[in-house]
């Protein structure tokens, strides 16, 4: 027999193994195609340009590239522990390692050329769904093509051919390093079991559980800025053991906290074990030994990219939210400019309202508006400038606020703000007049965006009743501005009103409030605001989506790999079961324990890891946390369930050939 009838007899009969080898092969070779065409394809690069949309583009393919790298390297891993009896037998017939190694490289060069060309086809197709996305997100109304790029296949094939140079050596390495008893054996190698547990090791388990604990808690005040002892040198120093921290004990806490958990379970029983607690508990058990790395890998590769997307979608979720504070009217002019634009809304007979507001840049302290603890604290500077405006100018925004003589009312006061000075109502704020020091009580603290946040300085607005306004506004230490908004009364009229609006802009310089600078505004729209964010932010929340999905596929392969391989390994336990009486239903009730524990177990630790590294953070993305963090979330956990589905499927399938 030839070397290439024993190739093709080979691939014949490993037909059964080849399927998980070939769809990573595929998967991975249609993700990079799709995302590399990206780059390539005419209406993005009309729609979004090639300046930095390209180079973040050309980041996230190499980002993608690691992910392919992983992949394929651990499932060429697994691949080969599935042959390697098959490898040892060859060799005990008298086939060299060399000519062994030969037989390998042809299969695998047959392989890849065949899944290269299925995945560049595959890719081909979907790189027009992606690009529609891209555009959807992005809000830009353009037909796509389906364009074939020689760019993109040239970077496919070069990455994969020296991939598959890569995979040949990793396989060549293994058959001249391993010997050919432990190539026969390999398969039925049992992963050991800790029998006894001593108190290092029931140490070692709560040191993981409270490393973890700690770590949740140092994240909770990790941007704690009203602590004066926080520098950038403690911050990095508080990131890193935070990291280190969460790492390290969630690899305690799989390789000795589970097991000495399930031990103590097991003991409670008494000896009165059921097959189901059998094909769990002893399961589970026999295997953390082995299991803790690769779950801790996976665990944290989970975590990192929840934690990533949710801050990316946070981002994206609130863009509109972020244009409404950013500019609170539909439109806003400043001081004498954009009266054009108001003509040319009169003249194309645009409906709208509008509301002149006169702003006062005051200084004052806020010592006393401080919660009880952060009061107290005298090195905390709190006399700032802050904005000031009349309750009459800003009545169409809020129409149900009455407000007496010596009251006021404080809004813009966000969740970002409230990192930075945290205020409480029911308390007086003082204002620094030509006349000493006055107190105005406050009498609520709300979120709402009266003003632009270019006069906002970073800071809270204060809603003052008239008359006293007016006094301040006659006060030679405070500086007057006039900002007028316009608000659109028909919706319709948005994308007229735009054309108008670009075809008007006016700019003007207005003074910092300490007058050494100038910056320049010009008139300004909320809606072309909110489409600039969405260009930034849009490529941004794509990308970091589709390598979320490729790490989500990546790790729930990696598992269901995992597991098939166990399946096939205790397949010999499922036939003795069968045989002394037991149903596939039965069997599977203790297999269904075992699946939610590998697939559920690492899915809690990293959704807990993620939240709470979401939460330390999050008021830097964006301005909402719930709706974001649960939608990401529950996607996450319905894609992660269809490869724990799919291995309780393939185990069913073994049960029920085991007999």
């Amino acid at each position: 027999m030839t070397l290439n009838q024993l190739v093709l007899r080979s691939m014949r009969k490993n037909i059964k193994n080849y399927y998980l080898y070939v769809f990573a092969l595929v998967f991975s070779v249609t993700l990079y195609y799709s995302f590399v065409t990206l780059q390539y394809n005419p209406a993005i690069v009309k729609e979004i340009g090639s300046g930095m949309s390209s180079a973040a583009l050309k980041a996230g393919s190499y980002l993608l590239l690691f992910i392919v790298i992983f992949f394929v390297l651990y499932a060429n891993k697994l691949f080969m522990n599935r042959r390697s009896k098959e490898i040892g037998l060859y060799q005990l017939v008298g086939m060299s390692k060399g000519l062994v190694t030969r037989l390998i490289a042809i299969e695998n060069i047959i392989l890849w050329l065949g899944s290269i060309i299925l995945g560049v086809l595959m890719g081909f197709v979907t790189s027009r769904v992606f690009a529609m996305i891209l555009l959807k997100i992005l809000e830009k109304d353009a037909f796509v093509e389906l364009t074939f790029s020689l760019e993109a296949l040239l970077m496919t094939v070069i990455v994969f051919l020296l991939l598959l140079i890569v995979v040949i050596l990793q396989t060549a390495i293994r058959i001249r390093r391993v010997s050919l008893l432990t190539l026969i054996t390999t398969t039925g190698v049992a992963d050991e079991k800790v029998k006894k547990f001593n108190a290092f090791h029931m140490f070692l388990g709560f040191i993981g559980l409270a490393f973890i604990g700690y770590g949740y808690y140092l994240s909770t005040s990790l941007l704690d800025l009203s602590n004066p002892d926080l520098t950038p040198n403690m911050l990095l120093f508080k990131m890193v053991s935070i990291l280190i921290l969460t790492v390290g004990g969630t690899y305690f806490v799989f390789r000795f906290s589970v097991a000495f958990i399930l031990n103590l379970v097991r003991k409670s029983k008494k000896g009165l074990m059921s097959v189901q607690d059998v094909l769990s508990l002893s399961t589970i058990m026999h295997r953390m030994k082995s299991s803790a790395m690769s779950l801790t890998t996976i665990t944290i590769l989970s975590a990192t990219t929840l934690g990533i997307l949710t801050l990316s979608y946070i981002s994206y979720y609130s863009v509109d939210t972020v244009a409404e504070e950013a500019i609170p009217y539909d439109y806003v002019m400043y001081e004498d400019t954009g009266f054009d634009l108001i003509e040319e809304f009169d003249k194309e007979e645009i409906q709208y309202t509008r509301d002149d507001i006169d702003l006062l840049a005051v200084e004052a302290d806020v010592r006393s508006l401080l919660v009880k603890d952060a009061a107290l604290n005298n090195d905390i500077s709190t006399r700032l400038t802050i904005q000031v405006v009349s309750q009459k100018d800003i009545q169409s925004k809020l129409p149900n606020l009455q407000l007496k003589e010596g009251q006021g009312y404080i809004v813009g006061y966000d969740s970002l703000r409230a990192e930075n000075i945290r205020i409480e109502a029911q308390k007086p704020i003082q204002f620094i007049t030509s006349t000493g020091t006055e107190e105005v009580f406050i009498t609520e603290v709300s979120e709402e965006y009266m003003v632009p946040n270019y006069h906002s300085y970073g800071f809270f607005t204060v809603v003052l009743e008239d008359s006293y306004f007016q006094k301040l506004l006659n006060d030679p230490l405070n500086e007057n501005q006039m900002v007028v908004g316009m608000e659109l009364q028909e919706v319709s009229q948005l994308k007229k009103a735009e054309k108008i609006f670009e075809a008007n802009k006016v700019s003007v310089e207005i003074p910092y409030p300490s007058g050494i600078a100038t910056k320049t505004v010009s008139v300004e729209s909320q809606e072309s605001y909110r489409l600039d964010l969405l260009n930034e932010l849009g490529l941004t929340i794509f990308i970091t989506g589709f390598l979320g999905l490729a790490f989500l596929i990546t790790t729930g392969s990696i598992l269901y790999f995992k597991q098939m391989s166990e399946a096939d390994e205790e397949k010999a336990t499922y036939t003795i079961l069968r045989k002394i009486g037991f149903t596939t239903n039965e069997i599977m009730k203790g297999i269904h324990r075992k699946q939610l524990f590998n697939f559920g177990f690492p899915l809690a630790i990293g959704l807990a890891h993620s939240y709470f590294a979401v939460k330390s953070g999050w008021v830097f993305f964006g301005t909402e946390l719930v709706a974001p963090l649960l939608i990401t979330m529950g996607v996450y956990i319905i894609l992660y369930s269809i490869f724990a589905i799919l291995s309780a499927g393939y185990y069913r399938k073994v049960v029920e050939d085991a007999l």
